[in-house]
């Protein structure tokens, strides 16, 4: 049985408060993708500005993208008394420095994944959150999607029943080694990079944080992983995996499985749905297979932020979510016999 469920857009009211206005730190590739494109089709957002190490290159990606102004420093754009919101898809390494002085400065921050170099520096980024009183999200897109969504309302309905194994898995090949994701100085890895997916999306389908039971490595020079799988144990009794790649012979691999004692699901491509994706559930005897909105992940995402930032709603992927998911990532570094990563 397939399923065709459909997501829209909600209403603009004449209620709508004046627009966030953001500044971006930084001219990086997925910015256009995970924050200006989705931008031009929300009201309540505005890029208002960008500042990169090069101002020559900002002002190219200003003149590029329509973005009305250009500041010559990181420091001037969090400053600016305009903005009221941060966009930080820098480095890994300086996720956390920059963060940190957002709030210092009153924005509210969203903050590329993953949200600190270690464990430790996203304690430090949550409890300045807390205190601050502004919004700061992790930008795992993904969770605000319709099917992430859907799939969570399946398991809470115990339709599958008391919960196994999860395993999620993120493989996708980067072969141009010179990219900081192979940098430990700027706390790269494959486990900071596509791995932290994966283990948000075992700990969103687990339903709890996990300890790690073993993890190995596969290496791309010293202290880099470019492969990483680990067993995970969840507090209820279940058990996990997560296996996730920048280069190995698993190319392309983006997938979650859970398995309850009266049923499983598997989805392919939880993580960006709107390039395509398939949600099969069996339970009861029976196969369904569910599909949803084209809508870009980012866009539902912006929607969030905007709707934290101005009405003060909740958002899934707080700076205390973060700091549960930094700290299976440094378990797993250490269970493979690696150095967790450090900010820069």
């Amino acid at each position: 049985m397939l399923v065709e469920r459909k997501c829209y857009r909600r209403p603009v009211t004449g209620n709508t408060l004046s627009p966030v206005k953001i500044g971006v730190l930084g001219a990086a590739r997925i910015t256009p993708m995970s924050l200006i494109n989705p931008a031009k089709r929300n009201i309540e957002v505005v890029v208002a500005t960008v500042a990169a190490r090069d101002v020559a290159r900002a002002k190219a990606f200003a003149a590029k993208h329509a973005i009305a102004r250009v500041h010559d420093s990181y420091e001037a754009l969090i400053a600016d008394p305009d903005l009221d919101a941060v966009y930080v898809p820098l480095p890994n390494s300086l996720h956390g420095r920059w963060t940190r002085a957002a709030l210092a400065a009153g924005k509210h921050v969203l903050c590329e994944k993953p949200f600190a170099a270690n464990a430790a520096e996203a304690r430090v980024v949550a409890d300045l959150a807390e205190q601050s009183g502004r919004t700061v999200m992790e930008a795992f897109h993904y969770r605000y999607h319709p099917l992430a969504l859907r799939i969570e309302q399946i398991i809470a309905s115990n339709e599958l029943g008391k919960l196994q194994r999860v395993e999620a898995t993120l493989c996708y090949p980067l072969p141009l080694f010179s990219d900081i994701r192979y940098s430990y100085a700027l706390a790269g890895g494959a486990t900071m990079d596509a791995g932290c997916y994966a283990v948000d999306l075992a700990r969103k389908f687990g339903g709890e944080t996990p300890t790690v039971v073993a993890a190995r490595a596969r290496l791309r020079g010293r202290n880099i992983d470019r492969a990483m799988t680990a067993e995970l144990q969840f507090p209820g009794g279940h058990t996990g995996l997560i296996h996730c790649s920048v280069w190995s012979s698993n190319l392309l691999n983006i997938s979650a499985k859970v398995i309850g004692d009266r049923g499983e699901l598997y989805v392919l491509n939880p993580v960006m749905p709107q390039f395509f994706h398939r949600l099969s559930v069996r339970s009861a005897g029976s196969r369904r297979v569910e599909r949803f909105s084209r809508r870009a992940s980012y866009a539902y995402q912006l929607d969030a932020f905007a709707a934290a930032v101005l009405r003060g709603e909740p958002v899934k992927t707080s700076a205390q979510e973060a700091v549960e998911n930094m700290t299976v990532i440094d378990a797993i570094y250490r269970a493979a016999g690696l150095p967790v990563r450090q900010p820069s």
